[in-house]
C-alpha cells in the first residue's frame, strides 16, 4: 500500500514548497504530478538547443536576507541556483508608443528614485512618496516578512485600496503615472479592480533584487525535488490525481488515472481550489461553496512568440522591456480584435553561453481565451504543439505577425535576427498548468471586495489544505509565502517561520 504522512497533489512552486518545507520538518511526503515534467509555471523547453521559460522569467527578493532567499536558504536551494544579477540601473525599461525615452526601473530604493527623478526631476517628491507607500504596505503583510504573530487586522485597512487611486493620487504626471504601471502585466492591473498590495508586494521584490535563472527557472523544481527525495520523500511523474476520497469529514487516499490508490494522514492540493473541489465528493463541502469558488473571476491569459535567433544578430540585455500604447496602460486586457496588442514584454533568457549578444527572446502579451475557443476541446500536453489542426496554426501565425509588426516599430530589423519561432496560446498554458482557461496568475483580487477572492488554505475536510497563487499571491515569491501560510496551518503553529527566518 502506498501510506505517506502527506500526499501534495500538483508540483508547482507552491506544491514543492510545502513538499520541501514538512520534508525537513521530518514528514515523510509524495507529491503526484499529472505531467511528464514537474515544476507548473517553473517548467521550462527547447527549440534548436535554446531554453525557454514557460512562466518563471525573472525573480525578485533573492539578495542576501531577503524573504525569498530566506526560504530558498532554509529549503537548500539558494547554494545551488545559477543565476544573473539584473541590470542595477534598470531591471525593467518601460517605452510607449509615442514616446522615445526609454524609462527605467532600477534595484535599490534610493536608485529607483534617482533614476525617475532623472527623467521626471519635478515629481521626486512623488516618487519618494510612492516608494514609501509601497514599503508601508509591505510591512503589513507578516508572512511576506517573515515575522510571526501577525494578525489579520493589520492588513486589513490596506486590502481596500486601488493601485490605480493611489497612484493617480500621488503625481498628476501622467506619463510618469504610466511608468509606475508600466509593468503591470506582472499582475494584469487593470484600473478600479486590482488592489494596490498586489502591485506593491510584487513590484517590491523586484526592486529589492531581480534576477534571472541562467538555463530557466526549471532548475529551482529541480533542486526542490531532489531534497524532497533526499529526505524519503517521493515524486511521481505522469500520475493524474482523479478523486480525494473521504470517510466523513476526512480524506482517506488520493486515486489516480491508472487507478492507484496514495494513503495519507494529510493532503495538500496545489492545483486550482474548483479543480480541488471536483476531485472530492465530500458532503461537508457545501454546494454554495463549489459554486462561489467555481465562478470567481480569472485574470486573463497570455499569448507569446518564443525566438531563436541568428548568432551575433541581437544584443543581449540584462533587463527587461514592457511596452504599451500611449494612454492604454490600465486597458491592456481590453484590446479588440483592431487594437490588438495594446502592450507586450520582452524577455531575454540567460544561458550558460549567453555573452554579448542574445541567443534567444520571448515576446509575451495578453490573450483572452475565448479567442481559442473553437480549439478547446483539443489537448495537449507534450512539447509540440501539432494536433490542433490547420485552422490553429494559421491562428497562432497570424497572431504572431501583428505582434511582430508591433514589436518591430520599436525594435527596427528585429525580424532579420530570427532563425525561428514557436507560439503558445492561452490553450498551452491549460494544458501544461492544469487551469481551466490558461489563467495567467489565477483568480482576480479585487479591492472592493477582498473577503470575495479570499481562499483559506483549510477546507471543510479537516486534513485536506489548499496552496498556490490563488491562496495568496502569485508568482515563485508568492507561491512560496503561499506555501509557508499553508504548512504553518497543517503544523499548527509559526515554528517554521521562525526558523526560515534565521537559516
Amino acid at each position: 500500500m502506498n501510506r505517506y504522512d502527506i500526499v501534495i497533489i500538483g508540483s508547482g512552486i507552491g506544491g514543492l514548497v510545502c513538499g520541501g518545507i514538512l520534508s525537513r520538518e521530518g514528514f515523510r511526503v509524495c507529491v503526484l504530478e499529472k505531467n511528464k515534467q514537474i515544476g507548473g509555471s517553473l517548467q521550462t523547453f527547447s527549440r534548436e538547443k535554446e531554453i525557454f521559460d514557460s512562466g518563471v522569467h525573472y525573480i525578485g527578493g533573492l539578495d542576501k536576507g531577503q524573504n525569498l532567499y530566506q526560504i530558498f536558504k532554509y529549503l537548500g536551494v539558494m547554494d545551488k541556483l545559477k543565476l544573473q544579477r539584473m541590470d542595477e540601473d534598470a531591471f525593467d525599461k518601460i517605452i510607449i508608443s509615442n514616446d522615445h525615452k526609454v524609462y527605467r526601473q532600477a534595484q535599490g530604493y534610493e536608485n529607483f528614485i534617482k533614476h525617475l527623478a532623472d527623467d521626471f526631476p519635478e515629481e521626486e517628491t512623488a516618487i519618494r512618496n510612492y516608494c514609501d507607500k509601497i514599503k508601508e504596505i509591505c510591512n503589513k503583510f507578516p508572512l511576506y516578512n517573515l515575522r510571526t504573530n501577525g494578525l489579520y487586522e493589520e492588513k486589513a485597512d490596506v486590502l481596500t485600496l486601488d493601485t490605480h487611486s493611489v497612484i493617480t493620487s500621488l503625481t498628476g504626471n501622467t506619463t510618469l503615472q504610466a511608468v509606475l504601471a508600466g509593468n503591470n502585466a506582472l499582475y494584469v492591473g487593470r484600473p478600479d479592480e486590482t488592489p494596490f498590495y498586489i502591485h506593491a508586494l510584487i513590484i517590491n521584490s523586484y526592486i529589492e533584487s531581480s534576477w534571472k535563472c541562467i538555463n530557466g527557472g526549471s532548475q529551482i523544481g529541480k533542486i526542490l525535488a531532489r531534497n524532497i527525495r533526499d529526505s524519503g520523500g517521493e515524486i511521481a511523474r505522469n500520475c493524474e490525481v482523479i478523486k480525494i476520497v473521504t470517510e466523513g469529514d476526512t480524506a482517506v487516499y488520493a486515486e489516480t488515472a491508472n487507478g492507484a490508490r496514495y494513503y495519507a494522514d494529510q493532503f495538500i492540493s496545489n492545483i486550482h481550489p474548483a479543480k480541488t473541489m471536483e476531485l472530492t465528493n465530500a458532503e461537508v463541502i457545501k454546494n454554495i461553496y463549489r459554486k462561489r469558488i467555481r465562478n470567481l473571476p480569472h485574470t486573463i491569459s497570455s499569448f507569446l512568440i518564443h525566438i531563436v535567433l541568428k548568432k551575433g544578430s541581437f544584443k543581449y540585455f540584462r533587463h527587461n522591456y514592457y511596452y504599451h500604447k500611449a494612454g492604454e496602460i490600465w486597458n491592456l486586457a481590453d484590446y479588440t480584435e483592431d487594437n490588438w496588442p495594446l502592450g507586450y514584454a520582452l524577455f531575454f533568457p540567460p544561458s550558460s553561453k549567453t555573452g554579448a549578444y542574445a541567443d534567444a527572446m520571448t515576446i509575451f502579451t495578453y490573450m483572452r481565451y475565448e479567442e481559442v475557443e473553437p480549439w478547446q476541446h483539443t489537448f495537449n500536453t507534450v512539447s509540440a504543439e501539432n494536433n490542433r489542426g490547420a485552422g490553429y496554426d494559421a491562428f497562432k501565425k497570424y497572431k504572431a505577425e501583428i505582434l511582430l509588426d508591433c514589436v518591430e516599430e520599436k525594435f527596427p530589423g528585429l525580424r532579420s535576427c530570427i532563425q525561428s519561432y514557436t507560439t503558445s496560446t492561452p490553450l498551452s498554458y491549460r494544458d501544461y498548468i492544469g487551469n481551466y482557461d490558461g489563467s495567467l496568475y489565477g483568480i482576480a483580487k479585487d479591492y472592493k471586495d477582498p473577503l470575495k477572492t479570499f481562499i483559506s488554505p483549510r477546507t471543510k475536510v479537516r486534513n485536506l489544505f489548499l496552496t498556490g497563487q490563488n491562496i495568496n499571491i502569485h508568482g515563485v515569491l508568492g507561491s512560496s509565502i503561499s506555501a509557508l501560510l499553508t504548512c504553518v496551518s497543517l503544523l499548527g503553529n509559526e515554528n517554521v517561520v521562525e526558523k526560515i527566518r534565521n537559516a
